[in-house]
């Protein structure tokens, strides 16, 4: 039976989600990869138990992670019930639903029938009464807005979740939907955009602005760029790497420029005492505008390095600068 390490809480670091009385650890673990059905189980309780020793307590999941959909929240529904189930109401579990989970007209996007439908499917198969938050993934052009924000403020008060999140909406579509779920009276807590120093949408379009006028925090994926902001592709594209094999990072957006870029800001990491990952962490969570950032692991190591973070997040303006004059280039 599994034990929490008793000084969990020492190392990590907690801040507020935007105006709410929640406190997110500033790292937290995302089981997109690593969790499916196709993964070894025994490496998938080592990451959660290494994870929440470090005091990482959100573990962000989707109904349809896997593969086969629905497996990892089968799988962390399973590690819940033998190791963690005496340390529920110490963790944040999140899931969400928008992209297509099973066949017909009522297994995608953001009706009332798919959101509710597929938060029961989750709870059943993570074996819990909630989810600590509970997302739409992407935004639905064609269902009514008030539609899918009505059925995110009626699952809470079901209980069937604490909070409200959001997650690719774009700047305009958040304010509006943040709107409805106030009018509601269950205010948006949180948003989950796509961030890293290679895709500075969220500054560009101002939703960290819209985030901090509306009171709600962020938690950012993909803040490695796929793995293009490690010491993995500073020399070129490995036959085994991910851009070889994934369909979410094609080896073609691996140009000269961007090894450049990446080689240039490994100097500045070294500089800093950190690796390259390390530092692009950091640099999300700059000045507190990000409440959390979401890692992927597939060793324990990983997880090690990452909360190496905590205590060096601080960058000074000639930091600041330089990675910018990079960055632009």
């Amino acid at each position: 039976m599994y034990k929490a390490n008793d000084t969990r809480y020492e190392e990590m670091e907690y801040l507020r989600c935007g105006r709410s009385g929640l406190l997110m650890p500033r790292i937290a673990l995302g089981l997109w990869h690593n969790f499916g059905s196709v993964d070894s189980f025994e490496n998938q309780k080592a990451l959660i138990f290494r994870a929440f020793d470090k005091g990482i307590t959100h573990f962000d999941l989707a109904n349809n992670y896997g593969p086969v959909p629905g497996s990892a929240e089968e799988n962390f529904g399973r590690i819940l019930s033998s190791d963690l189930k005496p340390y529920r109401d110490e963790l944040v579990i999140s899931t969400k639903a928008g992209y297509e989970m099973w066949q017909g007209p009522y297994g995608n996007w953001g009706s009332r029938k798919y959101l509710i439908s597929s938060l029961d499917q989750s709870l059943k198969r993570m074996g819990i009464d909630y989810v600590d938050i509970f997302y739409h993934h992407r935004p639905d052009p064609n269902t009514p807005l008030d539609e899918t924000m009505g059925a995110l403020s009626d699952i809470v008060r079901q209980g069937k979740a604490l909070y409200v999140g959001l997650s690719n909406y774009n700047t305009e579509q958040t304010k509006k939907a943040a709107a409805i779920l106030k009018a509601n009276g269950t205010p948006l807590l949180i948003h989950q955009p796509r961030y890293n120093m290679l895709d500075r949408w969220v500054e560009k379009e101002g939703l960290l602005d819209a985030l901090e006028e509306i009171g709600a925090g962020c938690i950012c994926f993909s803040p490695l760029a796929q793995g293009i902001l490690t010491d993995r592709y500073l020399h070129g594209v490995p036959e085994d790497s991910r851009a070889k094999r994934n369909h979410f990072l094609k080896e073609a957006s691996i140009t000269e420029d961007v090894l450049s870029k990446v080689n240039k800001l490994n100097q500045i990491a070294k500089e800093r005492g950190q690796t390259l990952a390390q530092m692009a962490l950091s640099w999300v969570l700059r000045k507190d505008r990000v409440t959390t950032v979401l890692i992927g692991a597939s060793r324990v190591e990983q997880i090690d390095d990452n909360v190496k973070i905590i205590g060096n997040l601080a960058f000074t303006d000639n930091e600041l600068e330089a990675i910018e004059k990079i960055l632009a280039e």
